[in-house]
């Protein structure tokens, strides 16, 4: 059996030790590292694995066991099951077609509807001037009592008057932009992680420190007028983010592209080159 090599895990503030060693345990079933139907290792090595008790290795296993992800055999082990319940289906939708999708099969509460300043950069994106104003709506979606993903969208004021809490418990957002005749064109798309703070770790029923999975879209209009900025969060425990793309767009920026924000040096001169410094000698 492959067995993965991994730093003990982290004593710090934040994600408690069972749950690091969950995340860890489910992301190796999922992607087939413990592959279905085998034995995973043992609990004692588990512990020397991650440099942890007895009691946080059967905590993590009672987590994933909780979820079906494995079955605990007395004197035997515990096992990847043969049928997983978790299933790793293509994207197969449209822009519209998958909004469609999420907002049929979930439940939404409006935390919050306002008429506010955005921040600069938002308003930037959305070309509004800086005293413009957008409508503010936060939203939490479920699947049962589960939270799935916490969306926070800034609309120009002009789609105001139909954009209330009454509303949104009705229809999804996109619905009602499309009532005005909205006819959605490009979405530029970046895909972030972020630490869960004390709001959105009880929102979406996680840890504090969490890792969360955070997905910002600008959404314009067939004209190419920015109709909304809208962020998504989510726990990868739970949701995932799948884009389906045709081959003639392999070779182009909507396949993505990694952007790397540091600073980088500026090069030597020769003469700084020579010297070895780039500071003046006095």
């Amino acid at each position: 059996m492959f067995t993965p090599t991994s730093p003990q895990l982290p004593r710090s503030r934040g994600t408690s030790l069972h749950r690091q060693m969950f995340l860890v345990l489910r992301e190796r079933i999922i992607t087939g590292t413990y592959a279905a139907g085998s034995m995973i290792p043992r609990e004692e090595d588990l512990c020397t694995e991650f440099g942890v008790s007895r009691i946080t290795a059967r905590r993590a296993l009672a987590d994933l066991e909780a979820l079906g992800l494995v079955q605990r055999r007395q004197g035997l082990g515990t096992f990847v099951p043969t049928d997983l319940p978790v299933a790793r289906q293509a994207a197969t939708l449209g822009f519209v077609d998958a909004l469609h999708k999420a907002a049929s099969e979930t439940k939404v509460q409006v935390l919050s509807v306002n008429l506010e300043t955005p921040p600069t950069a938002i308003a930037i994106q959305l070309e509004l001037e800086p005293s413009d104003r957008a409508v503010h709506a936060l939203r939490l979606r479920k699947s049962g009592d589960t939270p799935l993903m916490v969306s926070e969208a800034w609309i120009p004021e002009r789609y105001s008057k139909s954009i209330t809490a009454a509303s949104l418990k009705k229809r999804a957002l996109y619905e009602i932009l499309m009532s005005h005749g909205v006819d959605f064109g490009r979405v530029i798309q970046e895909v972030t992680a972020v630490a869960a703070d004390p709001t959105f770790a009880q929102w979406l029923d996680t840890e504090i420190g969490m890792p969360l999975l955070r997905t910002t879209r600008l959404v314009y209009d067939s004209k190419r007028t920015p109709v909304q900025h809208l962020t998504i969060t989510v726990s990868p425990e739970r949701s995932r983010l799948v884009t389906d793309m045709s081959a003639d767009s392999i070779n182009t920026l909507r396949t993505g592209q990694v952007i790397h924000d540091v600073q980088h040096e500026a090069p030597k001169t020769s003469k700084e080159r020579v010297s070895g410094t780039g500071t003046r000698r006095g």
